[in-house]
């Protein structure tokens, strides 16, 4: 296709196709740190792009300008790239993108991305998503995972989405799915909406642990554990300076504590299930990390 732009075209052993997008998508930047995080933890490698020509506002998303050896000025242009990922030890590897949401041609746009899945082997898609509730920082992060496809809702214990309004790439990507017959997922994780501005790495902890049990992946996520202890001490620290602010998030606390004891009990994974994990995980960390 025109608009994709291949630097390499690895082989991959049945991947699974990971998106994240920048912008309405993603509350609190939680979405696009999680993948990042992927990114940087499975040392993914940028295999292709987007050209951003046809898909963005340039007047919206904006180009940067930089300068190369303190003289030459060069042109940033908005990226959506393609990075891949061996994962030892896992039955599948990683195809991820990311970037900016884009303003443009968004059916145009998702076809690109399934075809270009499709070229390099993937099968299957789940994107990962934030969005902002009436949920307190103090809580754990809740993680809602969708599907559409019936056998992805059995299999992972999905809920099938009801939500009707407006909608960003995400979910014209995951129609394009549907009826492009991908089975796809999506993971959207509640961001408190009264540090909606702030990075939250604590959203982005709870996504990348819910991803490892979708992909039966092991992530070693202790970086990412020590930033949202500090997100939680600086978010609660600024509340306990403010008593109309702290008084909301005791409401919001109580309501949420409230509808935690009168929700349904999660399903318990299987004895067998968790020791498949662990194995998993211990293989993928390899015999000089065990002990």
């Amino acid at each position: 296709m025109n608009d994709l732009n291949w630097t390499d075209h690895p082989r991959l052993r049945n991947p699974l196709l990971v998106c994240a997008f920048k912008g309405w998508n993603d509350a609190g930047e939680a979405a696009s740190a999680a993948l990042q995080f992927l990114i940087e933890s499975f040392d993914a490698e940028q295999v292709g792009t987007i050209d951003p020509e046809e898909y963005f506002d340039f007047s919206e998303t904006r180009p940067t300008v930089s300068l190369e050896g303190g003289r030459s000025r060069v042109i940033e242009w908005p990226e959506v790239a393609f990075h891949a990922a061996g994962v030892t030890g896992a039955d599948r590897d990683l195809l991820l993108l990311e970037g900016p949401e884009p303003s443009l041609h968004w059916r145009s746009f998702t076809q690109t991305v399934i075809a270009a899945g499709r070229e390099l082997g993937a099968r299957e898609m789940v994107t990962l998503g934030a969005l902002l509730a009436d949920v307190p920082h103090t809580r754990p992060t809740h993680v809602t995972g969708l599907a559409s496809d019936d056998s992805l809702i059995e299999r992972l214990g999905f809920e099938r989405s009801s939500y009707e309004g407006p909608t960003g790439i995400v979910g014209v990507l995951h129609d394009a799915c549907t009826r492009a017959e991908m089975p796809s997922s999506s993971l959207w994780a509640s961001v408190p909406h009264y540090v909606a501005a702030a990075p939250n790495p604590k959203a982005a902890l709870a996504l990348v642990r819910k991803f490892e049990g979708l992909a039966r992946m092991a992530v070693d996520a202790s970086a990412l554990e020590e930033a949202a202890e500090d997100y939680e001490h600086q978010v609660s620290a600024a509340v306990a300076s403010d008593p109309d602010v702290k008084a909301f998030v005791e409401r919001l606390e109580q309501s949420a504590d409230e509808s935690e004891e009168t929700s349904p009990p999660q399903r318990i994974p299987s004895a067998d299930s968790i020791a498949s994990d662990f194995q998993r995980f211990l293989k993928q960390r390899g015999p000089e990390e065990e002990g």
